[in-house]
């Protein structure tokens, strides 16, 4: 039998893929001809699941290879709900498309993070950063695991499925947790399981291709809401958004159909960090 991946090698495989992502979509051309392909807006992503996520509206005045390389299964952007003069941070921000929208929505008081591991999907997204003309965004390198932010510094955590792919879920919440402000909030679109784990096939589990694709390190629904909750979150909750059956027509980047009483789904992950206890005075709290 052999030994199932170490988090090194899957974190490996999971770089390596998402970096040859990124030259293609930096290299592609919307219309896969050398014609002119018209404006932005009939751009669509390369990733057969990201197709359809956003409107026209929003992502007519993007550069091309930010839609190009969207890879995500849900709009976080839209979700989270953002106001003006925020702060924002994508976890696993790819070629830049969400940090770009947030920002947006932000305006020129609030500030847009993405946080990314892959240098090529790095240099892609600060490119489109400067093809955009948006400033109040920057872009770091580093892991879910270890943010380099201060402690409080986000109002607003978002995320398009990423977190599926972290090696160590707990410590990725727990260091989402400790940069949010107190009434901030956590609003993601992930990939998940509903049902019994183990009917799951541990060939699939262990498939690093299947990591690199959100499907093997998805967590099971009430697993996420429960860490969420043992990581200091309140109001933890999840909205599905899609069902993957396995079919041709409803599948999720080649996963097999789910043994009975198992289903892969996307959906909404919604919890806020607690706001300390108001005192009311005379010495107590309330």
């Amino acid at each position: 039998m052999s030994q199932p991946p170490s988090d090194a090698d899957l974190k490996t495989h999971i770089r390596d893929h998402y970096a040859e992502r990124a030259v293609a979509a930096s290299q592609s051309q919307p219309c896969g001809c050398g014609c002119s392909c018209g404006p932005a807006a009939s751009v669509e992503p390369m990733d057969d699941v990201a197709r359809g996520l956003y409107s026209v509206a929003e992502t007519g005045d993007l550069p091309a290879t930010a839609v190009l390389a969207s890879l995500g299964c849900g709009n976080p952007t839209a979700l989270a709900d953002l106001l003006p003069g925020e702060v924002v941070l994508d976890l696993g921000s790819g070629g830049g498309i969400d940090v770009l929208l947030s920002a947006r929505r932000v305006g020129s008081t609030g500030k847009a993070y993405g946080l990314d591991m892959t240098d090529e999907m790095l240099a892609l997204a600060r490119e489109n950063q400067q093809k955009a003309g948006v400033e109040n965004v920057e872009f770091l390198k580093g892991e879910l695991e270890d943010i380099p932010l201060p402690d409080a510094s986000v109002d607003v955590i978002i995320s398009n499925c990423v977190v599926n792919l972290s090696t160590d879920k707990d410590r990725a919440l727990a260091e989402a947790f400790r940069v949010l402000k107190p009434g901030g909030r956590f609003a993601i679109s992930d990939v998940l399981f509903q049902g019994d784990m183990s009917q799951v096939p541990r060939t699939l589990l262990d498939d690093p291709g299947a990591w690199s694709a959100c499907i093997s390190g998805a967590l099971e629904e009430r697993d996420f809401v429960a860490r969420l909750t043992r990581a200091g979150f309140a109001d933890a909750s999840v909205e599905v958004t899609a069902v993957y059956d396995g079919s041709a027509e409803n599948n999720m980047c080649g996963a097999p159909p789910m043994p009975e009483g198992v289903q892969l789904v996307s959906g909404f992950v919604r919890a806020v960090k607690p706001a300390p206890t108001s005192c009311c005075g005379g010495g107590g709290c309330c």
